[in-house]
C-alpha cells in the first residue's frame, strides 16, 4: 500500500494495489497540464481510497478522459479514461519511499 496527497493536503488517498511502472507522457494535455512532460504510475479504479478529498475536482479534458487536480493548491493527481481499467496517479504526488521505477516515455514525437 502507498498513500499520496495533494500540496496543501485537501486531497489525500491510499493505493491499495501493486503500482504499474511509471511512464513518461509527452502527450499535449499533459504537457499542458503539468508544464513538462507527466510522469504516472497507475491502479485499478477499486485499489484507490480517498481518505480526504475536499478539493478534488475532476475536469473533461477531452471525450475520453478526466484530470483529476486540488482545486486549492492547484496540483495534478489523476486522470482515468471514460471507459478504462485504471486510474492514473501521478508519480511525484506518491509518498516516499514510493519504491516506483521508471518503464518507457510515449507520445515522445510531440515533446
Amino acid at each position: 500500500m502507498a498513500t499520496a496527497r495533494c500540496l496543501c493536503g485537501e486531497v489525500v488517498f491510499e493505493l491499495k494495489g501493486s503500482l504499474r511502472p511509471v511512464i513518461y507522457c509527452h502527450c499535449d494535455q499533459c504537457r499542458r497540464t503539468s508544464g513538462h512532460f507527466v510522469a504516472a504510475t497507475a491502479v485499478n479504479p477499486d485499489e484507490i481510497e480517498f481518505i480526504k478529498d475536499t478539493g478534488l475536482r475532476w475536469y473533461y479534458s477531452s471525450d475520453s478522459a478526466q484530470r483529476g487536480f486540488c482545486e486549492r493548491c492547484g496540483s495534478s493527481l489523476l486522470w482515468k479514461p471514460s471507459h478504462g481499467k485504471h486510474i492514473s496517479v501521478m508519480a511525484g504526488c506518491v509518498d516516499e519511499p514510493s519504491g516506483l521505477q521508471a518503464d518507457e516515455h510515449i507520445y515522445v514525437q510531440n515533446r
